[in-house]
């Protein structure tokens, strides 16, 4: 069996020089102080709106620490090297929801195409990942979704009627978002990159989960092309995980699921909240903990039906699933069974296991500095805790910077 280590610093940090792990460790150091995060995420947004010149800071800060370059081809030499180390990319145009209608969609949409085409020339960029929520509008998902809410029924059935409750011209306008979809997916069939569908906020989930099932149904019928994002940090997402697995036996396809814990807890406890319903989010760490791990479990023991992407930061979940493989003896590498982390954080996870033969990547997004915002201003407010990602960043980094006498 492999003996694999998350504390070697030498090969987590290997692909990168003296000064940038120095870099590196005065932004986590930065990130550490709650009340800075705080301003910056508030002041930040406000500032790239009213043309405020900060450009520059962010790019040379935060913008280089978590994003891959502003254009694909910025990012394309952050994806060579990291290939020198046998760590693959998953690119993601980090675009989240388009400001001018129909036209920004479409724009979208042959943006994640471009992408899809790029990636198809490129030996370690075996996926890539979009958000309905580039090209579709938020509003009209909501309404899809919050018109079935309360009722009973499996989700197709919900879905269905849903589509009652639209105006012809919405369901114009959801046709072109299920055309948006379907070009994307067959480009991507057509040059063999997995695409992988960003989970959303739980009142726009149902109708993105439809959409991602139905193209499942389309184009997974020999290998997975497209994965759906199922978040642990809900209460109710290991029993649709299962229930996924039911209709790709059903439907005769196999299921790609992308793992994660969960990106929108605060916002959505909020929400609930506010709006007088149950929180959809586990009561604790512990509970998404030990559905995280039995989803992963539950998609080993069905590898055969499920490719399976461990998206996680946490060290116990990633040696959980390299455990179960070698216990059924089957390869790190099989081909149904990926690992990712975002670009800048958990690097002693992803070439630790990218040494250990795993089959691993990094999450790179790339766009304008105005439109990456949202997904920096999240990446510093995930590690505004110095108890928990940022503490563990940081003790790694000076560990490095220790064994290298610097």
């Amino acid at each position: 069996m492999a003996n694999i280590s998350f504390d070697n610093t030498e090969n987590a940090f290997e692909y990168k020089n003296d000064k940038e792990l120095k870099k590196a460790n005065f932004l986590f150091s930065s990130m550490g102080r709650t009340w800075l995060v705080k301003l910056g995420t508030r002041l930040t947004p406000w500032a790239i709106r009213n043309k405020f010149p900060v450009k520059g800071i962010i790019r040379s800060t935060i913008f280089s620490q978590f994003v891959g370059g502003e254009t694909l081809e910025e990012t394309a030499a952050v994806a060579k090297k990291l290939g020198e180390y046998n760590v693959q990319v998953i690119l993601d145009y980090g675009v989240e929801g388009g400001e001018d209608g129909e036209s920004g969609f479409d724009h979208a949409c042959d943006e994640f195409i471009r992408v899809i085409n790029y990636a198809a020339t490129q030996s370690n960029i075996p996926f890539m990942s979009i958000k309905v929520t580039g090209f579709a509008r938020f509003g009209l998902l909501e309404k899809l979704d919050h018109s079935v809410e309360l009722n009973a029924g499996s989700l197709m059935k919900r879905y269905a009627k849903a589509l009652e409750s639209l105006t012809a011209q919405e369901k114009e306008e959801w046709q072109r978002v299920q055309e948006r979809m379907l070009r994307i997916c067959k480009v991507a069939a057509e040059k063999n990159v997995g695409v992988l569908v960003d989970a959303e906020e739980t009142w726009i989930q149902d109708p993105v989960d439809v959409i991602t099932i139905l193209m499942m149904e389309q184009f997974n019928k020999e290998k997975a092309i497209l994965y759906n994002t199922v978040q642990l940090y809900r209460h109710d997402r290991l029993k649709f995980l299962k229930d996924s697995l039911e209709a790709a036996e059903l439907r005769h396809f196999v299921l790609g699921a992308k793992l994660v814990r969960g990106a929108y807890m605060e916002k959505e406890r909020k929400r609930a909240a506010d709006l007088g319903y149950v929180s959809p989010i586990q009561p604790n760490k512990e509970t998404t903990d030990k559905d995280y791990n039995e989803g992963v479990n539950f998609c080993i023991d069905h590898i055969d039906r499920i490719a399976l992407i461990v998206a996680s930061h946490n060290e116990f979940s990633n040696l959980y699933a390299t455990q179960l493989l070698q216990e059924k003896n089957l390869p790190l590498d099989h081909p149904h069974i990926h690992f990712s982390q975002l670009y800048g954080m958990s690097d002693n996870i992803t070439f630790n296991l990218a040494k250990a033969g795993c089959s691993v990547s990094k999450y790179l997004p790339f766009g304008p500095i105005k439109d990456v915002i949202p997904y920096l201003m999240r990446r510093a407010q995930e590690n505004s805790s110095m108890s928990g990602q940022t503490g563990r960043e940081l003790g790694l980094i000076k560990r490095e910077l220790e064994r290298r006498k610097i």
